[in-house]
């Protein structure tokens, strides 16, 4: 059962992720915390497994064919993406679990507060 709540899971961002361009981490890491009751650390790390290369890379030539992804800045993002998550993953197993989903929670807070009020 297990194996299906993952792939509907992963569907179901998969989609919200082509649609508005979500990290899959955004909403990932609340279904993997709740519903599979993993704790902050495992939630994170599994989502980095998800957000290897396979995950938006359809999404991406789609938008990519329509002239909509710059992909010299995406690829210069990717290379700070890679280094800076060796140093946060490096961090992030120094810290306790709950100040990481505080940390997490404070994020995402903050980013859809800035989003709803902004014209």
């Amino acid at each position: 059962m297990i194996i299906l709540w993952a792939i509907v899971a992963g569907l179901g961002v998969g989609v919200l992720s082509g649609l508005v361009g979500i990290a899959g981490g955004a909403i990932l890491i609340p279904i993997l915390f709740y519903g599979f009751k993993m704790n902050q650390h495992m939630a994170q790390g599994t989502t980095l497994a998800v957000l290897l290369p396979p995950t938006g890379l359809l999404a991406f030539l789609k938008y990519y064919k329509a002239g909509n992804a710059d992909l010299k800045i995406g690829l210069l993002l990717a290379l700070g993406l890679f280094l800076g998550g060796y140093f946060g993953g490096m961090w992030a197993q120094k810290m306790p679990d709950l100040l990481l989903r505080r940390i997490f929670a404070v994020v995402l807070a903050a980013t859809a507060v800035k989003m709803f009020w902004q014209k």
